[in-house]
């Protein structure tokens, strides 16, 4: 009897819904790892995926960039061989940045087109013919006072001098072999006066990426190091966003469309991931977003402590950001989430 009653008691114990009528289980459709890759809202691909690379004058230069481990200012040569590695891991383009041998007042290097920026988008273009190579538009590393145009007696920045420079920047590239430009330097009218220099000199089809909604952020600082374009003086908040800002960022973003951007960006990616969404919601013109310096730094540093397992932290952060809404995505982890997505 007493056996009787405990394989009864058993029975009904396994046999009753632990929840109330009509319980949902959500979780059955994540319960191993082969469903929830059929079940991914979201998916990242290397696809996905544009390399920063900084470029500089010399040969045979690779060196580290102290506050972004795995990071380096590279030579032309070297540039080369890392837009390899980049295409082979199946990464679509790379954004260049220079430094160059000398500054001065009008960024002259920004536009010259002997400088490493040039030689770096032809060697590339040579080596790598299917790499899209976009190049970054700004005067901050070319200039001596490290603001990201021309700078009056009394400090403060010339917006419709610096057009011109940014115009004939553009262009320089372009004839070297960019297949997008990419200005930065949050100048108003800037990307109607570079539209209009590629197009009277002959680049109809170069596409114009614009840096719509670029925030003046705390989290440029490692960027500023490698790219040796701190400003000398004051900071960059009269011509970059303010950060509480989202309705100013539409705004920025439709003055571009309007002007003739080929594309969008959003700048920085983490704290301003409700700006992504909302821009996605908004224009269905192709969007990216720059997982910037200082977010890929923290991360780094988090992980070298031990705090953060930076694999499964980085994916994150990057799945995060295209569910967000963005169709790319500039990231200094492109090349290790590009081969962790090859490992699954």
């Amino acid at each position: 009897m007493n056996a009787q009653r405990a394989g009864e008691g058993d029975a009904k114990t396994l046999g009753d819904p632990p929840g109330p009528p009509g319980f949902t289980r959500l979780r059955r459709l994540r319960s191993s790892a082969g469903l929830r890759r059929m079940m991914a809202e979201t998916r990242l691909s290397p696809a996905d995926f544009i390399y920063p690379l900084f470029i500089t004058g010399g040969r045979r230069i690779r060196r580290p960039i102290a506050p972004m481990p795995g990071c380096f200012q590279l030579s032309v040569d070297e540039s080369v061989k890392e837009a390899k590695e980049v295409a082979a891991l199946g990464i679509p383009s790379v954004l260049l940045f220079g430094l160059p041998e000398r500054k001065d007042a009008l960024g002259r290097g920004a536009y010259d087109g002997g400088e490493a920026v040039q030689r770096a988008v032809a060697a590339i273009k040579r080596a790598v013919p299917a790499m899209v190579v976009i190049t970054d538009v700004c005067l901050c590393e070319y200039t001596d006072h490290g603001h990201c145009g021309i700078v009056r007696s009394d400090g403060t920045v010339d917006n419709d001098a610096t057009l011109p420079l940014l115009a004939a920047t553009a262009i320089s590239h372009a004839q070297a072999g960019a297949d997008i430009v990419a200005p930065s330097a949050m100048m108003d009218g800037q990307v109607a006066a570079i539209r209009s220099g590629l197009d009277q000199s002959g680049h109809h089809n170069v596409p114009v990426m614009g840096y719509s909604a670029k925030y003046a952020s705390g989290f440029f600082g490692p960027f500023r190091v490698a790219a040796d374009s701190a400003p000398q003086f004051g900071d960059r908040r009269a011509y970059q966003m303010d950060p509480p800002n989202m309705r100013e960022a539409m705004r920025e973003i439709e003055a571009d469309l309007a002007e003739g951007a080929d594309m969008i960006m959003v700048k920085p990616a983490l704290a301003y991931l409700d700006v992504i969404a909302h821009a996605r919601r908004r224009f269905d013109t192709p969007l990216a977003a720059y997982n910037v310096s200082g977010e890929y730094s923290m991360l780094k540093a988090a992980a070298a402590n031990g705090w953060l397992d930076e694999r499964r932290v980085a994916m994150e952060v990057l799945t995060g950001i295209k569910r967000a809404g963005a169709d790319l995505i500039i990231t200094y982890h492109a090349k290790d989430a590009a081969r962790w997505l090859q490992e699954g």
